[in-house]
């Protein structure tokens, strides 16, 4: 049996929910097969994070390496990076490999509100990683925070970003709307030929622990799976919004607790 391979680089989250752990999950729950490039260890919980252990540069290049050299990667999905060495160590990975798909999820700061990305390391992110991306993924403060303006509200506004995002060099933006007000929660998908927004109702829950994170790897797995960029932001703008719709049937930890990705099959 021939599956599609995916390829996640991100950190790891202790407690299951987000990064590396719901990366994996996404990917088995859209069937298709899952490798890791671990770059930073976290010991965290649903009520926060309590510490970051990155991974040296030199052994996030190892496993890229290792991966690439033997597993047909389809996709690649970039989380957490850390560190402005760890931004290099990627990027140099990327163009020596060069993956078809590239989805950039810029995670700077966790469902909790912890700091994940160094802020010496924003530059690097805007001028190595950016550009090799075919799709930039950030919710509305990522997107401020990348611009250095304050957070968007409206669609003329996101819009605007959006395109200053895309001038940055990636092939497409989806600035995500989970962070936004109304009663639905709105994603905009940016490209050279115009803005797509894709609408879901706003779910009232505490339960959102991975969300970015789970799709951006959804998004990655129907790539992976050959599905154009329009069809695959659709599909898993579905699957998450399902999964946090579905939230409330698990029971755990006692902050955000995470989405539930295997709502498919149990």
């Amino acid at each position: 049996m021939t599956i599609p391979i995916a390829l996640t680089i991100a950190g790891s989250d202790s407690s299951g929910g987000a990064g590396i752990q719901a990366d994996l999950k996404t990917f088995a729950a859209l069937g298709v097969y899952g490798a890791t490039v671990i770059t930073a260890l976290t010991a965290q919980n649903t009520r926060g994070v309590t510490a970051v252990h990155a991974v040296p540069a030199a052994f996030v290049t190892a496993q890229m390496d290792a991966v690439f050299e033997d597993l047909n990667v389809a996709a690649v999905k970039i989380g957490m990076v850390a560190q402005a060495d760890i931004i290099e160590a990627i990027a140099a990975g990327l163009t020596r490999w060069s993956p078809r798909h590239v989805v950039l999820d810029p995670v700077m700061v966790a469902t909790s509100g912890d700091r994940l990305l160094a802020d010496e390391a924003v530059a690097s992110l805007r001028s190595l990683l950016i550009p090799r991306a075919a799709l930039l993924t950030p919710n509305l403060p990522e997107a401020a925070a990348l611009l250095q303006e304050p957070v968007a509200s409206g669609e003329a506004a996101i819009a605007r970003q959006g395109r200053l995002l895309l001038a940055m060099g990636c092939s497409a933006v989806l600035i995500k709307g989970g962070h936004g007000e109304g009663s639905e929660s709105i994603d905009y998908l940016v490209r050279g030929d115009g803005v797509l927004a894709f609408p879901a109702p706003r779910i009232a829950t505490k339960n959102t622990h991975g969300t970015g994170c789970s799709l951006s790897s959804a998004i990655t797995a129907l790539l992976a799976k050959g599905e154009d960029l329009e069809t695959a932001v659709r599909g898993a703008k579905a699957f998450v919004t399902t999964a946090i719709a579905e939230a409330g049937r698990l029971d755990v930890g006692k902050g955000h607790g995470p989405i539930h990705h295997f709502h498919g099959v149990y």
